[in-house]
């Protein structure tokens, strides 16, 4: 269960979703599915995390910075001995990344690159200083960066998606918390890309997840799910 397994940073889940269930729209490049307040909300969860995982198509698509955006969370954090903003952290079966993505020249802090062995070595040329190449195997799973991560002194991280990274994450049940706001708009167009793939998740009708807080905030809804039973140590800790 993923409650017993101390090996790996908690893992904290967050997205949005239209109201369908969509994390975006197939006409239109990264759709707001967020307001104002709820993105300062994703930015004080950021600054408490040690880094923060996207796929690679999240960094080819939306092309996100992924910083610590309001100055005084980043002063707190510095003041704490740490980076202005988490390690960024991404995973690539193609190795298609472009170095001038805002995900490796924004910030200074470190980045990761988890990249399947056949891609490792012209991707780590490609890159050159901008980021740490790991070669992560082949069919690398999502256990094992997240243990590797764990080795680096990774205690807390944040998964801000997309789909496919997020379904990899629930399926192997190494998730232990999920933050899922809600959109008060359909998408209604099954061309867009779905919350999560197919696939055997552990929650379903015989067990459900326990949502542990809900929350207006504006016109968005946050659903809070505590995934394994250190999601209320997290919390006694906080």
């Amino acid at each position: 269960m993923a409650g017993a397994v101390v090996d790996r940073p908690y893992t904290l889940l967050s997205c949005g979703i239209s109201i369908d269930g969509y994390l975006d729209s197939a006409a239109v490049k990264r759709l707001p599915l967020s307001n104002d307040a709820d993105l300062d909300r994703v930015d004080a969860v950021r600054a408490s995390c040690d880094a923060i995982l996207v796929g690679a198509a999240t960094v080819r698509n939306d092309n996100p910075r992924l910083l610590v955006r309001a100055p005084e969370r980043q002063r707190r954090r510095i003041a704490r001995g740490l980076p202005p903003a988490p390690m960024k952290v991404t995973v690539t079966a193609s190795g298609v990344l472009s170095p001038n993505a805002a995900f490796f020249t924004t910030g200074m802090v470190e980045k990761l690159v988890y990249a399947e062995s056949p891609v490792a070595d012209g991707l780590r040329e490609r890159l050159d200083t901008r980021a740490t190449v790991v070669d992560a195997g082949t069919n690398a799973s999502m256990e094992r960066i997240c243990a590797d991560l764990r080795e680096r002194g990774v205690r807390r991280l944040m998964v801000e998606g997309g789909g496919t990274v997020l379904t990899q994450f629930l399926t192997a049940d190494i998730a232990d918390e999920l933050q899922l706001v809600v959109a008060p708009f359909f998408v209604g167009d099954s061309r867009a890309r779905r919350f999560v793939s197919d696939g055997c998740f552990p929650y379903h009708a015989q067990r459900r997840a326990e949502l542990a807080e809900t929350r207006q905030i504006g016109d968005v809804v946050l659903l809070r799910y505590a995934l394994s039973e250190r999601f209320r140590v997290e919390q006694a800790i906080a």
